[in-house]
């Protein structure tokens, strides 16, 4: 008698966990099976937190041809879809990113203005302001400073905050909620309160502006509940969405990339010895290809079977494209793990591809030209306060980052 044993089943029973561990003092490079997956194949399996085995996307053109694709589907309520983490339970709000067309459009086209390329322009005064401010006081105050605290955090959180029209004197509150939501290895009950902390702030910040509107985002957004376009929940919902990531990700981009400029003297010295916007632009595109800080994977599910290099992603499968190893690909990026400022980086996808890409990478790419630009010009003996193995990293979250960047100068 014999037996056969299906290939995808045996596939699935050795797939390895995922997210994968980075190498030992090599924090700013993917995962090094991430590299290895890559050489291997198109597609290959891995396992989550909760058994299941969705494929896991690695080369550059497959990662755009699928977030391009009408076959695959970023809804999280769709069965097959690979969730970073157990839902609490009851669930969670969803707001329009984990959501498909024509809702997804809907919503999205609510809060698109304000992050338009012009608009984002007009604000870039304001933003340089911010950072100057910031900067005289980081050097009127201690020395050594953790530059997270007193600079990283607080240039985006106060932009966002005037974009949104949320008060900055309520930063430690949705900051700390905040980053418990990302941090994978909290509990469910844990992210369920910390969101619903973030919600019923935001549904009180909402009926103030409906009572007072104002000229910010969130008011623009209340009005449309007042019109009857959009739910007050939805509304509270698209506010939780980004207040995070108006904070977090550039956050974390600030003191990584300025603890990978320290590690890459010779690029550092290129961004404080000029004033060249082209070579500024440049900088920021190279490092956000470098480091991609949402290191996670998108995450899909196909609503229909697709061929990819000769496998079959079949409907009703995960899929996670890991965006940190196809902005290494080698056959788009010569030298993929070299960063180098003077490199045309455009083509990353650090902010995704598609109809879900980034809403917000004109407002972040402004910030970091605008950080790039002046930090480390303003503060030229800027340098680290400890050794690269003491800082700690953000292995934990689902945006990669430093917890703690000691300076000095």
């Amino acid at each position: 008698m014999t037996s056969t044993v299906n290939p995808l089943d045996e596939r699935a029973a050795q797939a390895p966990e995922f997210p994968m561990a980075r190498a030992a003092g090599c924090p700013f490079d993917p995962p090094p099976g991430l590299r290895d997956m890559q050489q291997e194949g198109p597609l290959a399996r891995v396992s989550l937190w909760d058994g299941s085995t969705p494929w896991l996307v690695t080369r550059y053109a497959d990662q755009r041809a699928l977030l391009g694709d009408a076959r695959v589907s970023a809804d999280i309520n769709r069965p097959g879809y690979p969730r970073q983490a157990p839902m609490p339970p009851g669930g969670t709000g969803v707001s329009f990113i984990l959501k498909d067309d024509p809702e997804h459009a809907r919503l999205r086209r609510m809060v698109t203005a304000p992050f338009a390329i012009k608009r984002v322009e007009a604000m870039r005064p304001g933003v340089q302001k911010i950072v100057d401010d910031l900067i005289d006081e980081l050097l009127a105050g201690p020395n050594p400073v953790d530059l997270v605290e007193a600079f990283a955090l607080p240039v985006p959180s106060l932009v966002i905050c005037q974009l949104l029209g949320v008060p900055y004197a309520d930063h430690d509150f949705f900051q700390e909620n905040s980053k418990v939501i990302i941090n994978r290895n909290v509990t469910p009950e844990q992210r369920s309160t910390a969101h619903g902390n973030l919600i019923g702030y935001l549904d009180d910040l909402m009926g103030e502006k409906i009572a007072h509107p104002l000229d910010d985002l969130l008011s623009g957004l209340a009005g449309r509940v007042t019109a009857g376009e959009l739910a007050r929940d939805e509304a509270a919902q698209m506010g939780v969405l980004l207040l995070i990531a108006g904070h977090e990700t550039t956050a974390n981009m600030i003191a990584l990339g300025t603890l990978a400029l320290f590690e890459h003297p010779d690029q550092l010295a290129l961004l404080r010895e000029t004033d060249d916007p082209r070579l500024i632009s440049s900088a920021v595109e190279e490092l956000l290809r470098y480091l991609h800080i949402t290191h996670s994977g998108r995450r899909r599910v196909a609503v229909a079977d697709i061929e990819i290099g000769g496998e079959v992603i079949r409907a009703g499968e995960g899929l996670i494209l890991a965006n940190d190893i196809a902005n290494r690909d080698p056959g788009v990026f010569a030298e993929p793990d070299r960063l180098d400022l003077r490199r045309d980086a455009r083509r990353h996808v650090a902010f995704g591809f598609g109809v879900h890409q980034c809403l917000g990478q004109p407002l972040a790419r402004m910030e970091l030209q605008v950080v790039y630009n002046t930090l480390y010009r303003r503060i030229p003996t800027l340098r680290p306060a400890t050794e690269l193995e003491r800082i700690p990293f953000k292995h934990d979250g689902s945006v990669y980052g430093v917890y703690e960047l000691p300076v000095t100068w």
